[in-house]
């Protein structure tokens, strides 16, 4: 059987010809399905099996380590609302994502578009920015602690040199979000820098070259009529993959300081939750709403923004 069966006009297919044809095709889809078999499989292991345990644990009071539990309803997600900490990880979150998502996506921008225009020297910036990205977030983390030590930290040092008090980054309730974010940034600019450059990469010369012959002889000016347009698609995915990398904060706080001086994030306060005290049910209550307020921030990003986008 060959491919030139399958286009054969109507008219000409003979009687005897066609259940052949649709044996064929009936095989197709069979082997077909059995190529797919696997990642399905694989997808429902990794994805669909566990989401289902995590919504029966949610609505259950199951302990870590019970023989049983109760069902309790809509009861954990209850608790949730009334629960100060949720409530504060959750207001903490929201204001390290506010502060990591647009530093993170226009200092990366601007870091792709300075190292773009390099010669020489390129890729030695490029390797430098990208280095936060392969190191451990623990030890990353680690070294932070000490930069910012009230006492022994350079950072301070710095501050004392100056004549300024000693600033207390890590045990201040104040400044420990934004704190912990600027480290989000620094962490995460290389990456969206490696995604801009990628997308810059792509932009056709001719367009520029077009842009400067129409009047647009300063570089601001073609930035914003042909850069910025055809990074759209780029931006889009920067923001949304950083938005969610955003919310999944949790090695910086739990290196840092450990939940202490009201710094709860989401993320660690369901390893509290889950781990620390046992509460498997509440923890998986929290994981769900955790999961629908990434999913609906990715799609309501996602949506938004392909209006603006020019592909």
């Amino acid at each position: 059987m060959t491919a030139a069966d399958f286009y054969t006009p109507a008219s000409t297919v003979t009687v005897g010809q066609r259940p052949r044809a649709a044996r064929a095709q009936r095989r197709m889809m069979w082997r077909g399905l059995m190529f797919v078999a696997p990642a399905a499989l694989l997808l429902v292991a990794i994805y669909i099996v566990p989401m289902v345990v995590l919504a029966g644990f949610s609505v259950t009071d199951y302990q870590l380590g019970a023989l049983s539990s109760r069902f309790v309803g809509l009861e954990n997600f209850i608790k949730a609302y009334h629960d100060p900490v949720f409530m504060r990880s959750l207001k903490n979150t929201v204001i390290y994502a506010a502060i990591v998502i647009p530093f993170g996506v226009f200092l990366a921008l601007g870091v792709a578009l300075l190292v773009y225009n390099r010669k020489r020297s390129r890729g030695f910036w490029e390797v430098a920015y990208f280095l936060p990205v392969t190191a451990t977030l623990v030890a990353m983390a680690t070294v932070w602690q000490f930069l910012l030590h009230p006492s022994l930290g350079p950072v301070n040092a710095a501050i004392k040199w100056f004549g300024f008090e000693p600033v207390a980054f890590l045990s201040n309730p104040v400044l420990l979000i934004p704190t912990m974010a600027l480290i989000g940034v620094w962490q995460i600019v290389g990456f969206n820098m490696v995604l801009f450059l990628a997308g810059l990469t792509a932009i056709p010369k001719d367009l520029h070259e077009a842009a400067r012959l129409d009047g647009a002889r300063n570089p601001i000016d073609r930035f914003f009529t042909v850069t910025w347009p055809m990074l759209g698609p780029t931006t889009m995915f920067v923001v949304v993959t950083t938005s969610i990398s955003a919310f999944k904060v949790f090695e910086t706080v739990a290196v840092l300081t450990k939940g202490r001086f009201g710094s709860e994030t989401l993320l660690f306060d369901l390893y509290l939750e889950g781990f620390e005290y046992a509460n498997t049910g509440y923890a998986a209550a929290l994981t769900l709403i955790f999961l629908v307020i990434v999913l609906i921030l990715s799609i309501g990003q996602t949506v938004h923004m392909d209006r603006k986008v020019h592909y």
